[in-house]
């Protein structure tokens, strides 16, 4: 159970609330701010929830119209460009102490770091390595940072999760034998790594309500409502991770995707929404040539505002993801005759799936695209079509790597098609957000 490592769990404090409050110069950990897009409605979610707000009550990504009207606080619009520089910034002070193959970044706020080998050569404790690196990092980007410390990685992440984020030095430690003694009995479940609310829902519908109850009940009817799921769910109650950071970056999927998707600002036609569904299907062709990839099949899901019938159907189901809104989902797949990144033809395939899929009916509040069976273009078993036009393929090819340098060099925004012009287009609007949120270039 590699119980002789030593892992850091180390999470960077609101860490897009903190940015902003140190580009103000303000102290991330007394400033009331919140960082959300003000040009959008008090419906929008706040990204980051500075630490002075959360402990008045505010909730992390809580909306806008939620926060409490008697508090005053700072709006900062999102600025994703900036947050992942400092993200960057902070992974170069993780290499003053630590090899990268010793480093898992697992978001942008947040990494594990395998210190088991750097003791001796520190000549210090982990839990002092620690200090010195969050320690580093505060220093030298004014970025506050919490720490968790355990013998494998999902003791790590619990004591940085419920240990230290609760505690006054924002540094938590566990072992497999503290964490049986302080955490079996907490509650909620749900604050533990990997279990969501449907995985709550499920388990307490077998009277288990926390993780000594998981560890101590039957593991065969967990089986039968997890399957393989089952065997990380009681490994994780009893404290055992088997895998590690080498195992992590050892790892290669046997299969590749390639995805997009945006919840529209409004609800969409049927023909604003095949719009938009081909403009995404050129998205993700340019992104495949930049890559060098190709891809075998694409896949549609559109989404619907939900009515108020079919809500409360799903509500009285116990569906709690019956509230939001784009409920109910319509999907299909289609596969091209051989791998291809042509636009011409992923956005042909799109259009005949969307016209099988979506309901020319109903308003469309949310489309997602992803591209299937991806592989590098040079990869060995790639077939030939036959009936396809290679000197005209390899012309377009030619035409999107151009399209890329342009846009590469001048913007996104540089080189448009004629159809990122109309009224109901979001190209524009996207090709200067990062993940769905400003990019504040």
């Amino acid at each position: 159970m590699s119980c002789d490592r030593q892992y850091l769990c180390i999470d960077l404090k609101s860490f897009y609330a903190s940015v902003e409050c140190v580009e103000r110069q303000l102290d991330p950990m007394t400033t009331r701010l919140v960082v959300a897009d003000p040009t959008r409605t008090e419906k929008t979610i706040c990204l980051a929830v500075s630490p002075a707000l959360k402990a008045l009550g505010v909730r992390n990504r809580c909306r806008v119209f939620e926060i409490p009207k008697g508090i005053d606080y700072l709006m900062a619009p999102p600025r994703m460009a900036l947050y992942i520089q400092r993200s960057a910034d902070i992974y170069e002070v993780y290499l003053r102490h630590i090899a990268p193959e010793d480093i898992h970044v697992y978001s942008i706020d947040e990494a594990f770091l395998d210190v088991t080998d750097y003791l001796a050569l520190y000549g210090c404790t982990a839990r002092e390595l620690g200090e010195r690196i969050r320690a580093d990092v505060v220093a030298s980007t004014g970025i506050p940072a919490t720490c968790g410390l355990g013998p494998n990685l999902y003791l790590a992440k619990v004591a940085l999760d419920i240990t230290a984020k609760h505690s006054p030095g924002f540094f938590g430690e566990l072992d497999e034998h503290r964490y049986r003694a302080e955490l079996w009995n907490h509650q909620p479940i749900t604050d533990f790594w990997r279990v969501g609310e449907g995985t709550a829902r499920r388990l307490a519908e077998m009277g288990i309500h926390n993780m000594g109850q998981l560890a101590m009940s039957p593991t065969e009817p967990i089986y039968q409502a997890f399957g393989i799921d089952a065997e990380i769910l009681i490994d994780h109650a009893w404290g055992f991770e088997p895998v590690t950071i080498a195992d992590i970056k050892g790892y290669r999927g046997k299969s590749h995707s390639l995805s997009a998707g945006q919840v529209l600002g409004c609800d969409y036609d049927f023909e604003g929404g095949l719009l938009i569904a081909k403009e995404m299907a050129d998205q993700l062709a340019l992104e495949l040539v930049e890559s060098g990839q190709v891809a075998r099949a694409i896949s549609l899901s559109v989404g619907y505002r939900a009515t108020q019938e079919e809500r409360a159907a799903a509500g009285s189901r116990g569906g709690g993801y019956a509230l939001r809104w784009g409920a109910v989902t319509a999907s299909g797949t289609r596969s091209f005759t051989t791998h291809t990144s042509s636009s011409e033809i992923i956005r042909h395939e799109v259009e005949q799936l969307f016209y099988e899929v979506a309901d020319p009916k109903r308003p469309i509040h949310r489309l997602s695209l992803a591209l299937g069976d991806v592989v590098r273009d040079d990869h060995e078993g790639i077939q030939m079509d036959l009936f396809a036009d290679p000197a005209k393929l390899e012309r377009e090819h030619r035409r999107l790597q151009a399209v890329n340098a342009v846009r590469q060099k001048f913007g996104k925004n540089a080189m448009l098609r004629a159809m990122d012009l109309l009224p109901d287009a979001t190209a524009r609007e996207r090709n200067q957000q990062i993940g769905g949120h400003r990019s504040g270039e």
